[in-house]
This record gives C-alpha cells, sequence and structure tokens, in this order.
C-alpha cells in the first residue's frame, strides 16, 4: 500500500537561458536548478535541468528531471523524478512529477512514486505531497 509523505521546498539556484531564437514564438527556454527539499524528502541543492516552452511572457509548459539525494522518511539514497507542468500568469505553477523506474539507490532502491506540488508568487518555501511504494 503506498506510503504518504509531505513537506516543502525552496529554489536556490535558477540559472535559465534562451534556446534558439529570443524573437522566436512559442519562445523555448532551458534551465539549470538547485532545490532544497524538507519534510519526508530530505535533499539539498538537488540536482535538476527543465526545458520550457513560453507560450506568452508569462504563461507556458514545462518538462525536466530532478535528482534527489539525501533521505525520503528516513531512509538513505537517491532517486530520480521526471517532472511535467504549466505556469500561469498569475504566477502559479502547478507540477506532477513521477520516480524514473530503476533510479533508486542504497535504501531507496526499489523506489516508486509520484507526487505533486502547486506554488504561488511571492514565496519563499511550497508544499509538496509525494506517494511511494518501496521493493
Amino acid at each position: 500500500m503506498p506510503v504518504q509523505t509531505t513537506g516543502r521546498f525552496s529554489y536556490a539556484n535558477w540559472e535559465e537561458r534562451a534556446v534558439g531564437s529570443s524573437e522566436a514564438s512559442p519562445r523555448l527556454a532551458h534551465a539549470s536548478v538547485t532545490n532544497t527539499f524538507s519534510g519526508g524528502i530530505e535533499a539539498v541543492d538537488t540536482t535538476c535541468e527543465y526545458s520550457i516552452v513560453y507560450i506568452t511572457e508569462k504563461t507556458g509548459t514545462f518538462t525536466g528531471m530532478e535528482r534527489l539525494a539525501g533521505r525520503l522518511d528516513g531512509r538513505e539514497g537517491a532517486f530520480v523524478v521526471e517532472e511535467r507542468g504549466s505556469f500561469g500568469a498569475d504566477g502559479s505553477v502547478r507540477c506532477t512529477f513521477e520516480v524514473v523506474p530503476g533510479s533508486g539507490t542504497g535504501e531507496l532502491t526499489g523506489l516508486r512514486g509520484s507526487g505533486s506540488f502547486t506554488t504561488g508568487p511571492g514565496a519563499s518555501s511550497f508544499p509538496y505531497t509525494f506517494h511511494y511504494d518501496l521493493d
């Protein structure tokens, strides 16, 4: 039966660059991001890479991969999640993520799961929810 865990994360660094012509529409970008997770997932300075499509200057979608190394409900190891989401003109971001099969290491070997988060403008940290199973 899946276990649910929750916590918060914050952006530690965000470096974005245009891909192709900055005059093109829709516009493409790439972002290298580091995040810090607390709560059920404890991971500092994660490694995350996003591909972004700006439909307008303030709206669009993204996909990415993020490696989290640390602890999950006290179990030590690392795993990778695939992320997919959208962002709105109001500054909100909605994202779902899923563990990449076979990516769990250490005490997280055999990890399966998915989660989500929604962010809003002006906050420095955001809640996430993660449902998982371990073999």
